[in-house]
């Protein structure tokens, strides 16, 4: 009766990884139950996730090398992966809510979310926006609930905003990664897209358009700033070590908020649990019901599915 923080399975939203093909499911080492799937077995996952009251699922592609440029190119392939991925499960599972990624690191050689500028030593900002833009008007014509925009270009909430409406997908609502900070936890994930492979780390450095951890107030004008261009939902990542910026987002804006509990805050729960260190069932609670307290809306997590179903219980 007086327990202040609940969670519900309509809090999740299951980031799921998709590659070509209906082979196996692709195991990802560094993230202990997380696999890329093909296209039969997403829609079968997704199923299961709405059975269970899980409401989203956010998509991100893993492609081959070969498909790779130093442009991203493959972003605004019409017939692309994630496209088709989101076809399939609008039309077996129309009930689920789908977001897509928008930004370049699945699609680019080198791993970051933009094109190159001249020399080669950052990513060329307004170029980068203009792609962008078309990868969300694309992305809307497929179907797709919500763009989600990843790449921290400035000015990119806008442009995507302006594009979607004056192409007819007024309807298609964005959800901005706008505090998405230069974190060291983002490694698992760059290994299940295959950015980290691209570029040859796992901490490839994109200091120059993510935000400094260090940056507080920043991260508040970043949010503002992606707010007044036509944000409908804010997003904080990662979000374990960033609560006090869920905290003072929730106090700032009335819009909603997410927080995605990235790759490298799962994989450090299950790598503690595996040497017996932690109990996984009482910390991925824990985990979650902090993040929601903060003042979090919804939760991108890797424990949707485990989570949802424990509650259920």
């Amino acid at each position: 009766m007086t327990e202040e923080t609940l969670l519900t399975p309509a809090d999740f939203i299951a980031p799921l990884f998709v590659v070509e093909g209906d082979g196996a499911p692709e195991p990802i080492g560094s993230m202990p139950g997380v696999s890329r799937l093909g296209l039969r077995d997403l829609v079968e996952e997704c199923r299961e996730l709405a059975a269970l009251g899980v409401p989203a699922v956010a998509l991100f592609p893993k492609l081959a090398d070969g498909l790779k440029d130093d442009r991203g190119s493959r972003a605004l392939d019409p017939d692309g992966l994630v496209l088709r991925a989101v076809r399939a499960i609008k039309d077996s599972v129309p009930q689920m809510v789908v977001m897509t990624d928008i930004a370049l690191d699945p699609y680019t050689t080198h791993g970051h979310d933009g094109v190159l500028n001249a020399a080669q030593d950052d990513v060329a900002n307004d170029e980068t926006v203009e792609i962008l833009a078309k990868m969300a008007v694309l992305h809307a014509r497929a179907g797709v609930d919500f763009v989600a925009p990843s790449d921290m270009m400035d000015g990119r909430i806008g442009a995507i905003r302006k594009a979607l409406d004056g192409h007819g997908c007024s309807a298609t609502a964005i959800m901005a990664y706008s505090a998405k900070f230069a974190s060291a936890y983002y490694g698992p994930f760059r290994d299940a897209v295959g950015s980290a492979k691209a570029a040859g780390t796992h901490s490839l450095d994109k200091r120059t358009y993510q935000l400094n951890p260090a940056n507080r107030r920043e991260a508040l004008i970043e949010a503002a700033l992606d707010e007044a261009e036509g944000a409908d939902v804010l997003m904080v990542k990662p979000a374990g070590a960033y609560l006090d910026i869920i905290r003072d987002l929730r106090e700032r804006t009335q819009r909603p908020l997410a927080a995605y509990q990235v790759s490298g805050e799962y994989a450090q729960l299950h790598a503690a649990a595996e040497r017996g260190w932690l109990d996984l069932v009482k910390t991925r609670r824990e985990s979650l019901l902090a993040i929601k307290r903060a003042g979090a809306d919804m939760i991108l997590t890797y424990f949707a599915k485990e989570m949802a179903a424990e509650l259920a219980l």
